[in-house]
This record gives structure tokens, C-alpha cells and sequence, in this order.
């Protein structure tokens, strides 16, 4: 009987990928999947655009007040604070790339 290990080198291919990567850009944590599960808007940059503050570049984000960013968060997403949505959003990516290409 000859076994099928296809699934599992994909997952191998996945998990090798997904170890190389040392950084992951907040646009892609941040998916329209993700925004639209835990807020009321369709993608992060609706949820930026509708924070008010004026964000085009990093700089721009990270000089974006703590409580101010905070206190929005807690107001328009489902989480309790900003770290939380990060870390759901680590969590969601990885899972989402370590399973891709599976049936």
C-alpha cells in the first residue's frame, strides 16, 4: 500500500516558510479577513481612515498617540487592546500560511 504524503509536504514547505520569516508587515497581519471579523470595516485602511488620524507612511502610525489608539481600538474592534489585536492577527497569519495549500 503506497501512502499519499503530499498534504504533508506541504506542510513541511509551509512551516519551513513560515520559520524563515522574522517579520511579518502589519498590512498583512492586519488582512481584510482579519479587520472584517473583528470590526465593522472592510480592511485596515478603512479602520485607519475612520480613526481620524492621517497615516501614509510608518512614521506616520507609530506617532499616532498610545491612549488615543488604544482608546479607538477598545471603541471599534472586538478586542480589549491593541496588543491583543496583534497578537490574534500573529496567531490567524500563521495559521492561515502554515495551513495553505491543504485540502
Amino acid at each position: 500500500m503506497k501512502s499519499d504524503l503530499k498534504g504533508l509536504h506541504q506542510l513541511e514547505k509551509n512551516l519551513s516558510e513560515l520559520s524563515a520569516t522574522h517579520s511579518i508587515p502589519l498590512g498583512d497581519l492586519m488582512n481584510p479577513s482579519f479587520i472584517s471579523s473583528c470590526s465593522q470595516y472592510s480592511n485596515f485602511e478603512a479602520l485607519i481612515e475612520a480613526s481620524g488620524f492621517k497615516v501614509k507612511s510608518k512614521e506616520d502610525f507609530a506617532a499616532i498617540p498610545d491612549h488615543e489608539w488604544e482608546q479607538f481600538i477598545q471603541t471599534n474592534t472586538s478586542y480589549e487592546s491593541w496588543i491583543e489585536m496583534q497578537q490574534d492577527a500573529g496567531i490567524s497569519f500563521y495559521a492561515a500560511n502554515l495551513t495553505k495549500g491543504l485540502k
